[in-house]
């Protein structure tokens, strides 16, 4: 049978492939179908052809694979939050770890290297320290609400359907926050709702209410009420904030972020603080960090630790050695490994991000950390410290081949690397193998439920 787009077929899935999709092999051609994992026999739809592969999305399932399990939340299977609901807990870090593996044979081109089973996250619900939901004027109906034609499309605040930037869905709960988060996040749409004020249109970029993010500090116990807006409205933004602080004694933070530009984003051209503080202050390990609305933080918090124990011990560090960390961010891995170095330097592209960490520094009295801001490009070939130690923490799209180049020039002894994505995991480490030899890795999962894994990689340098 010819494979075309739109054509219906029966299909067995025998793998499953970096990004979550189910893999089958048609006629010798692979076959990416979504929500579907290894052991499904199921009535496909392809939805995309391409001369090497396609894509495919379930019509029925046949026959279930026996790692299924029953998803606990209603709205699995079409939000884009967390997608391996359906998948045994045990299984999914299997994957993982499979995944990271297979990337780094695949396109690192590295063989034979320990990849440790998944360290897993303490909490596979209620997990997430920080939430956003998208406010839309015309909100996407779930099939269950599709039945009840007195439910409009109307107001919405919630997540998105994947792959969509303007298909959200009215969100009642979300099972990845703790349950607090949700009364907020219905107390926030019965106030919207009832102020009169639109919701903004994702399409027409017209509209007043625009996001939520919720944020949780785990040490604490305490809220974080982020409300983003297209314009200010002190009286009624000031109202929902007095409403909040009164009604939910945990909430100590409730902040205006206003945008009018069209871009989805957070991140206001203008932020005060309506009630309480502006910060909240949640720690890892012995060592507390002030997090602002818009400040970088793990949102798995207990998973953090599990990440930076591990960053830790592959740094292994004896006290004398100066360590460069590169992406510092707010300072979460300088300050952690402060009481082990001699010296650690975090370079850093955000000059907010910057002074989020010298912040951090101060609030623990750590004196032997310093950061530079400004393009690691230009930043790290000025530094003139011997460095022993070399933590990297790049974002998803990994190094520049450019920092590449001056982390071989600046030839520390160790490196530790920390990646949140296992193809560029792979590719960077590749171009650092001839002079670096990989002698570890550890996954670590920091997001239940989704593909996506954190690694930490460890790197000595070849003697020559």
């Amino acid at each position: 049978m010819k494979i075309k787009k739109g054509r219906s077929l029966q299909a067995e899935i025998s793998g499953i492939a970096y990004g979550g999709k189910g893999l089958a092999r048609i006629n010798g051609l692979a076959v990416f179908v979504d929500q579907a994992v290894p052991g499904d026999l199921v009535l496909i739809r392809i939805t995309r052809k391409r001369k090497k592969h396609a894509e495919a999305r379930v019509l029925e399932l046949l026959k279930a694979s026996s790692d299924r399990i029953d998803p606990p939340c209603v709205y699995s299977g079409f939000c884009g939050g967390c997608k391996w609901q359906f998948l045994d807990y045990a299984i999914q870090l299997a994957y993982k770890r499979q995944h990271v593996r297979e990337s780094l044979e695949h396109i690192g081109q590295i063989k034979d290297l320990p990849v440790h089973p998944t360290i897993p996250s303490p909490l596979t619900y209620e997990y997430r320290n920080k939430m956003e939901f998208t406010c839309t004027d015309r909100r996407w109906l779930t099939p269950a609400e599709m039945q009840k034609p007195e439910i409009k499309q109307n107001f919405g605040i919630g997540l998105h359907v994947p792959g969509t930037f303007f298909k959200v869905f009215d969100t009642k709960r979300c099972l990845l926050q703790p349950d607090l988060g949700n009364q907020l996040l219905d107390e926030v749409r019965q106030y919207a709702i009832s102020s009169g004020l639109p919701a903004y249109g994702l399409r027409s970029h017209q509209g007043f209410w625009r996001f939520l993010m919720l944020r949780h500090s785990v040490a604490q116990d305490r809220w974080m009420v982020n409300i983003v807006t297209a314009a200010d409205n002190p009286p009624v933004l000031q109202a929902l904030a007095d409403r909040l602080t009164r009604k939910y004694t945990r909430v100590n933070a409730v902040v205006l972020n206003v945008t009018a530009r069209k871009a989805g984003i957070t991140t206001g051209e203008f932020e005060r603080t309506l009630a309480g503080a502006s910060t909240l202050t949640d720690t890892i390990g012995d060592f507390s960090f002030e997090i602002s609305a818009n400040s970088f933080f793990q949102t798995n918090t207990a998973g953090a630790a599990k990440l930076y124990a591990t960053v830790q011990r592959y740094a292994q560090l004896t006290g004398t050695e100066t360590v460069v960390d590169l992406y510092s961010g707010t300072g979460t891995i300088p300050i952690l490994l402060s009481e082990a170095a001699r010296t650690v330097i975090g370079l850093e592209m955000a000059p907010s991000a910057v002074a989020d960490a010298q912040r951090n520094c101060r609030i623990n009295g750590i004196q032997n950390c310093r950061f530079v801001a400004g393009d690691i490009r230009d930043t790290l070939p000025s530094l003139a410290q011997r460095t022993e130690v070399l933590i990297i923490d790049p974002p998803r799209a990994g190094m520049h081949k450019d920092v590449v180049k001056q982390v071989l020039v600046l030839s520390p002894e160790r490196i530790v690397y920390v990646s949140c994505n296992p193809t560029t995991l792979a590719r960077d480490l590749n171009l650092l193998s001839e002079a670096y030899q990989v002698l570890e890795v550890q996954p670590v999962d920091l997001f239940p439920h989704t593909y996506h894994i954190e690694s930490v990689a460890r790197l000595t340098r070849i003697k020559t």
